[in-house]
């Protein structure tokens, strides 16, 4: 599981038990404040949670680079491992469990076909251009991992925003699409790139191609039966443990654990624990949230959400700090418009990839559905909100990156 300090402090103040406290109280301290003031932008649609917390995450790490006289922004540091085991598993879960089956599954060979296979033409896409356009703008030195790596990391898309804007109500097939392909694309880039991460870059040809691919569906095939295993055992034993005697307290209890279980199961097997864990929560939201006392249903739905909240929050928060470290920065051996070079060059990219399956696969799925189902088809305008809602990106690109690029650091 690699590294296991949970944080490794910022010991500019001393080395006393007392003053290790500190730096996670400042920053407990930081996180609720961008909890209050992301409740009091609540109803605007052009700033979210997201986009406070790294804006306070900036200006906090401004304060501290003052007063640690330019040494650091950080109060703490954590390893891409933590989040990984400890922030990424509740978000996922809770995207799972939060769902609308009816929707989703209604709409699955869709949102499957843009957030799986999507994500292999977007990676394939990025991948190529960025190893065929870095070189002329003076940036090398990257190995064939590295750019199979960048593919997968900025294939992640980040469909919060775009949420924000969109009524469930009002565009339910839309609403459906967005979030469903969201959530399926965070757990394939992240089975994609730990698929590249097992790659003899020496020996790299089209069989290695079929290789990758070959990879991830037996990560992906297995991690999802797993996942379903995990919520169906979780679903009989709130069913017939008790007898009629119910417990909320062990009842939330037990469907946290199994759901973490199931990832870190997957974990252990070298499989994908998002993907698991992601299978458990639709299950168990489906079967076992139905087998608990109402008290039990209206707890978990709030305290998984709150959960998942304030990991995304930590999240951001730090990616604010750590866009002002000057390492990081120190570490850049290119001039800036080198760097803006290769900024506008991934953008460009990411626009492309993203364009070259949303509308083909939208009118293959319109296609499919007038023959078949007769479902409503995926309007240009509805192709367009979806091509735009994948062009950022969010917490699982980021600590792919994190976990990629820790190798070049000291």
């Amino acid at each position: 599981m690699g590294k296991m300090a949970l944080f490794d402090f910022v010991m500019d103040f001393g080395n006393s038990s007392r003053e290790q406290v500190v730096p996670m109280t400042v920053f407990v301290a930081i996180l609720c404040l961008c909890l209050v003031i992301g409740h009091l932008l609540e109803e605007n649609r052009w700033v979210n949670e997201s986009i406070t917390a790294i804006i306070i995450g900036c200006i906090s790490g401004t304060i501290i680079l003052f007063i640690s006289k330019g040494k650091s922004s950080h109060i703490l540091r954590f390893n891409e491992e933590v989040f990984f085991i400890y922030l990424l598993p509740p978000i996922i879960f809770n995207a799972g469990f939060q769902v609308k089956k009816k929707q989703f599954f209604h709409n699955f060979l869709t949102i499957m076909s843009f957030g799986v296979i999507g994500v292999f033409i977007s990676s394939s896409i990025i991948t190529a251009g960025s190893w065929w356009l870095f070189p002329k703008l003076n940036f090398d030195g990257l190995s064939v991992r590295d750019y199979l790596g960048i593919g997968a990391i900025f294939s992640s898309t980040d469909t919060v925003c775009t949420l924000q804007v969109l009524h469930q109500d009002e565009t339910p097939l839309l609403y459906s699409l967005v979030f469903g392909e969201g959530v399926v694309n965070d757990a394939t880039s992240v089975v994609l790139f730990n698929a590249v991460q097992k790659l003899d870059v020496d020996r790299f040809n089209g069989w290695s191609a079929v290789h990758i691919f070959l990879d991830f569906l037996y990560l992906f095939s297995t991690s999802t039966a797993l996942g379903v295993a995990a919520g169906l055992l979780t679903s009989y034993i709130l069913k017939g443990l008790y007898f009629g005697r119910h417990s909320s307290v062990r009842e939330i209890s037990l469907m946290l654990l199994m759901a973490y279980l199931s990832y870190m199961l997957a974990e252990l097997f070298s499989l994908s624990g998002i993907l698991t864990v992601f299978f458990s929560g639709i299950l168990m939201s489906h079967y076992a949230w139905h087998n608990v006392t109402d008290s039990s249903r209206i707890t978990t739905r709030h305290a998984f959400e709150a959960m998942s909240f304030i990991a995304e929050t930590f999240i951001f928060l730090y990616v604010g700090m750590d866009a002002l470290d000057i390492e990081k920065w120190k570490m850049s051996k290119q001039s800036v418009w080198t760097s803006m070079g290769i900024y506008g060059t991934v953008l460009i990219l990411i626009a492309v990839g993203r364009a070259a399956f949303v509308f083909p696969l939208s009118a293959l799925s319109n296609f499919m559905n007038r023959n078949a189902t007769r479902a409503p088809s995926i309007s240009f305008e509805h192709q367009i909100v979806i091509w735009w809602a994948g062009l950022m990106r969010g917490a699982v690109s980021i600590a792919l990156a994190f976990k990629q690029l820790t190798q070049y650091m000291p």
